[in-house]
């Protein structure tokens, strides 16, 4: 009876104990919704093609992995892929891709953050955010760098009651 009660009481302390470290293991976390991802991109290509271009447009979820490409019928193959290593780039670094060609232009230190797979230090690429919290990316290809600038930033503001 002694050693059923004091494997008892170590069965409850080592529960007690554990609660703590048990809940800690789930993490809730925002992310996009695949009707988002296809507002965001369908908006961005608009944008461009109200303006001449015909591009792609590439949406990524917070952990970079694609939600969705869009590329217009006349925008050459290789802009899909651009845009979607423009969306990968600004999830990644939080930053728009504007910005990073700049960061890792004037910093030698930086500049070995370019050789990284799927980076890309083009203008056209603008994290998506719910406050400070980064929850995915966007990319445009195809037409002139400030224009895919414009383009992915439309298609956040095409969004942009819905992250709050």
């Amino acid at each position: 009876m002694d050693y059923k009660l004091k494997t008892l009481v170590a069965v409850g302390i080592a529960l007690v104990l554990s609660g703590p470290v048990a809940a800690q293991g789930v993490v809730m976390q925002r992310n996009l919704s695949l009707s988002m991802a296809k507002a965001i991109a369908e908006a961005a290509l608009a944008e461009c093609k109200s303006k001449g271009f015909n591009t792609s447009a590439a949406v990524v979820d917070r952990a970079g992995q694609v939600r969705v490409i869009m590329r217009d019928e006349q925008a050459t193959p290789q802009t899909a892929d651009m845009a979607r290593r423009k969306a990968y780039t600004a999830r990644m670094y939080r930053i728009t891709t504007m910005e990073f060609q700049k960061r890792t232009a004037e910093d030698p230190a930086r500049a070995a953050q370019r050789d990284l797979v799927d980076i890309l230090a083009l203008s056209g690429g603008v994290p998506i955010q719910v406050g400070n919290d980064t929850i995915g990316g966007v990319g445009s290809a195809g037409s002139n760098l400030e224009t895919d600038d414009a383009c992915s930033k439309a298609g956040i503001a095409k969004v942009a009651n819905l992250l709050k």
